[in-house]
Order: structure tokens, then C-alpha cells, then sequence
């Protein structure tokens, strides 16, 4: 099932729950609230209340997740293995891979023009619809010029 299929489906998934929702949500008049106008609103005023009530406010739940520097230094050194993903001493720094690329330029200059023949989704650029249409089709999306608002609305009715 390409990408665009299992869209759509979803795009029908979500009307269906947009409906359900609404049906759900009800007469917001009836709201034991003085706001009646806006659930956000009401929501927002049953929050105060309960603050006053217990105690509980923003300032409290801020103080009670600040990081120790063990924490930081801790995050951060997970952080650097997550980057080096395990790799040997020979390869864990931007140095070293420069120093074993830089050595060949032919093995280089074939890398980067096998990348340059590559879709990249860190860099902008312009392909033609054929071009786009086969990158889609290669990695499972399908049709990318599919009107999914179009499917949303005609599920929604």
C-alpha cells in the first residue's frame, strides 16, 4: 500500500473522527463554568481554580524539574554517543573521517557524485514531475500530487 493510499485513509480516519468529536463535545452553555463561550477558556478557568485550591502553580512545577550540571553533563555524554552510534576511536571524530577521505580524491570524487545523483532531504532541489514522481514511487509515497484536503473534505461530508 503506497503512501498516498494509506493517507487517504487516514484523511477518511480523521473525518469520520471530526464527527465524533463534535457530536461528543456537546452545549458548551451547559458548562458549569462562567466561561461558556470557549472550552479553551473554560478549561483554562477550571485550572486557576484548581491552583488556588491545591497550591499547585507553574513556578512549583518548574522548580521541581530543574537539571542538576550531573544531569546536563550526564544528557550531554548520551548525546555524543548517540551521534558516534558506537563508532571506532579511528572514526569518532569530523578529523579523523577527513583525514581517511582526504587521502583519495578519486574514491571522493566518486562519492560525492554518486551523492549528487541522490534525492537529498537536507538541501533544496528542483527535479522535474517525472523525476519527483519516480523518488516518491521508489520510496513507497506514491503520487505526491494526490489533493488530500480534497479526500478530507468528501470524507467530512
Amino acid at each position: 500500500m503506497t503512501l498516498d493510499v494509506k493517507l487517504s485513509a487516514l484523511a477518511q480516519a480523521l473525518a469520520t473522527d471530526v464527527k465524533a468529536l463534535m457530536a461528543a463535545v456537546g452545549n458548551p452553555a451547559a458548562l458549569n463554568t462562567t466561561a461558556k463561550t470557549s472550552l479553551v477558556n473554560a478549561i483554562n478557568e477550571l485550572q486557576l481554580a484548581l491552583q488556588s485550591a491545591t497550591g499547585i502553580n507553574d513556578a512549583a512545577i518548574s522548580a521541581a524539574s530543574t537539571y542538576s550540571s550531573s544531569k546536563v553533563t550526564d544528557l550531554l555524554a548520551q548525546l555524543k554517543e548517540d551521534i558516534l552510534g558506537g563508532s571506532s576511536a579511528a572514526y569518532d571524530t569530523l578529523k579523523e573521517i577527513e583525514a581517511k577521505l582526504g587521502g583519495d580524491d578519486t574514491a571522493l570524487a566518486n562519492l560525492l557524485s554518486a551523492v549528487g545523483n541522490r534525492v537529498s532531504f537536507a538541501d533544496v532541489q528542483t527535479l522535474t514531475a517525472a523525476q519527483q514522481l519516480q523518488a516518491c514511487q521508489n520510496i513507497g509515497v506514491g503520487d505526491p500530487t494526490i489533493d488530500l484536503v480534497a479526500i478530507y473534505n468528501a470524507a467530512k461530508a
